[in-house]
């Protein structure tokens, strides 16, 4: 069976089959192909009228009679190069308008297509590898529906014209020309081959040195404060010297190939000249029928020549493709069913988790959760705590359907997750993450990422009840401040506040709150404290936390131990059962008893 998958893999990397996926972008714009064929084919037919021009001027133009004959073949020659260079123009218009056309509707299609997939998809990928395939692998195709396509269209109607002339110029000669096509072609495609597997080859060794860098330029932080600078120049140096071998491995064959191929086909020429030259010698053909010959011999030679540079092209183009249909053909592990259950409306904010199991696909030995089985009323504020590795978080994942169950139920005011369409079930919650997402954009539009659409006035009210109206309008433009990249220019409690905001905006029934103000100063930790119990009015909260003081005005708290709940209470009644919560009550109480003596001394 490997065996089977590894010859499948190998013989998809010898073929340009990828390249037809991009055959339906290019149907959407029937106009500009009409154009660009229209062009290609005046700019060849153009061109091969020119050797019939030269075998006039040959065989009858110099002579101190014809001066007459020689102005009006030239003076038609200047007609021709203009309709060729009118032609030509057409040509790389269309064919650049088109290549840009189809790259912008490409990236689009990909990239909504990764806005759709599960996390479980985004697990086991590296967002800098999916960034290469986005630039990097649309780039190729770009050239190769572009520029490298109007080359090889021309080459062929080219090639396969002047063969024609060829053919009716001198059908002798023309059986020897044709004769070594074969022994062209026949190595051409086996270079083909090695010239495809090694580009392939490159542009994975590329992804990997862009997955790299993308995760160092976001960690430069931390990068630095360890002082691994020299350890990450080498280990991107080790990549992008990869990639390089790569490159040039793929170049070599390509370099062969275009070496090969233009030997033999100026070979041939050579050897048509030489047989045509004797029937010149003989008079059984006139110098000018030769030279008419030889020029579409050199037309043919020089398309050729170029269609194996061509070749290699699509070659890489083809190993892009097939990079960037990958992503388009990984199907969502999470999706809508054909007939989705709406969730009432008016929402209630009842949540029911029934003997779930569950493990995260990348560790399927290791579950998560075990038999876990929960209710909260509408309105309900709950808490979860445990140690790490519990299995919290991933009670919020299981609610927010980033994954489904392996046995057991979850369901939302009376609906099973997986009768609901997922974005129908995701707007009826918000979320404030312990590591918040901060665009880099303003203000303005990270607030309203909660609610796309919101009103100015509403993004502001947002602002001032997670009491962050304040400090943006502190800030240098206030709410249209760019924040730069994950928010780098703010502090974390302004940062946490912003998605507070965003939460309050979203005006969801359920909220989550993970870990959300554990990573704060007491000062910033008091006013997010005061912005959460805004947001929790009225809402079905379940808050996840480390520092149980943030959870003793939780109605209820659940204890998790090893993916199972293992306590369930109020903070008095846990207390006083000296169990799992009593421990880390005590321990984390203490602690803070101790720093605050400390502090004090």
């Amino acid at each position: 069976m490997a065996d089977r998958a590894l010859e499948e893999a190998e013989r998809k990397r010898r073929s340009l089959k990828p390249l037809r996926r991009v055959f339906p972008y290019m149907a959407r714009y029937k106009g500009m192909i009409a154009g660009a064929l229209v062009s290609l084919v005046i700019a060849a037919v153009t061109t091969l009228t020119l050797p019939l021009a030269v075998r006039r001027m040959i065989d009858h133009g110099f002579s101190d009679v014809n001066g007459a004959f020689i102005n009006t073949y030239f003076s038609m020659l200047v007609v021709l190069a203009a309709l060729l260079a009118i032609a030509s123009a057409g040509r790389y218009y269309f064919v650049i308008t088109l290549g840009e056309r189809i790259v912008s509707d490409l990236r689009h299609d990909v990239f909504a297509h990764l806005t759709r997939l599960s996390p479980a998809f985004f697990d086991s990928t590296q967002s800098g590898e999916i960034v290469s395939r986005l630039t990097a692998d649309t780039t190729m195709i770009k050239s190769a529906v572009g520029a490298t396509a109007s080359v090889a269209l021309r080459n062929v109607i080219l090639a396969f014209g002047a063969i024609v002339m060829m053919v009716i110029t001198s059908p002798k000669l023309s059986g020897l020309v044709i004769a070594a096509i074969p022994l062209i072609i026949i190595p051409l495609v086996a270079f083909g081959r090695s010239v495809r597997r090694r580009s392939r080859a490159a542009q994975d060794r590329l992804a990997n040195a862009t997955a790299y860098a993308s995760e160092s330029i976001i960690s430069v932080r931390t990068l630095q404060a360890f002082t691994n600078e020299k350890l990450a120049t080498r280990r991107f140096a080790k990549s992008v010297e990869d990639a390089f071998d790569a490159a040039r491995a793929s170049v070599m064959a390509r370099a062969i190939l275009t070496a090969f191929a233009i030997f033999m086909i100026f070979s041939s020429v050579v050897a048509v000249l030489w047989f045509g030259s004797r029937d010149v010698l003989s008079g059984a053909m006139t110098p000018g029928t030769l030279g008419q010959f030889l020029l579409y011999a050199v037309f043919a030679a020089g398309a050729l020549g170029a269609l194996s540079e061509v070749w290699g092209e699509l070659s890489q183009a083809s190993g892009a493709a097939e990079r960037l249909m990958e992503i388009l053909a990984e199907e969502p592990a999470i999706a809508a069913p054909k007939n989705p259950m709406p969730l009432p409306q008016p929402p209630v904010g009842s949540v029911v988790f029934d003997k779930v199991h569950f493990n995260y696909p990348s560790r399927p030995a290791a579950p998560a959760l075990k038999g876990l089985s929960f209710a909260i009323t509408p309105g309900e504020t709950v808490a979860i705590v445990g140690p790490s590795g519990a299995g919290k978080s991933t009670v919020f994942s299981l609610l927010l359907r980033y994954y489904d169950p392996v046995s057991g139920n979850i369901t939302i005011d009376g609906v099973d997750l997986r009768q609901a369409d997922p974005l129908d079930l995701r707007s009826h919650i918000a979320i404030v993450p312990q590591d918040t997402t901060i665009f880099a954009t303003t203000v303005r539009e990270n607030i309203g990422f909660g609610r796309p659409g919101a009103s100015a006035a509403e993004i502001e009210n947002a602002a001032r009840s997670a009491l962050a109206h304040d400090f943006i309008l502190a800030l240098d433009h206030g709410y249209d401040t760019q924040v730069g990249e994950r928010g780098v220019t703010l502090s974390g409690g302004q940062r946490q506040r912003i998605a507070i905001a965003r939460a309050i905006l979203r005006d969801a029934p359920i909220l989550l709150l993970d870990e959300a103000t554990s990573a704060l100063d007491a000062e910033s930790e008091m006013l997010v404290q005061k912005a959460l119990d805004h947001l929790m009015e009225g809402r079905t909260t379940l808050v996840i936390a480390h520092r149980l003081a943030t959870v003793l005005k939780a109605d209820r708290i659940l204890v998790m131990e090893n993916g199972r709940i293992v306590e369930e209470g109020t903070h008095q009644t846990l207390v006083k059962q000296n169990g799992l919560y009593a421990g880390l009550a005590k321990l984390q109480f203490e602690a803070g008893s101790d720093a605050f003596k400390g502090a004090a001394e």
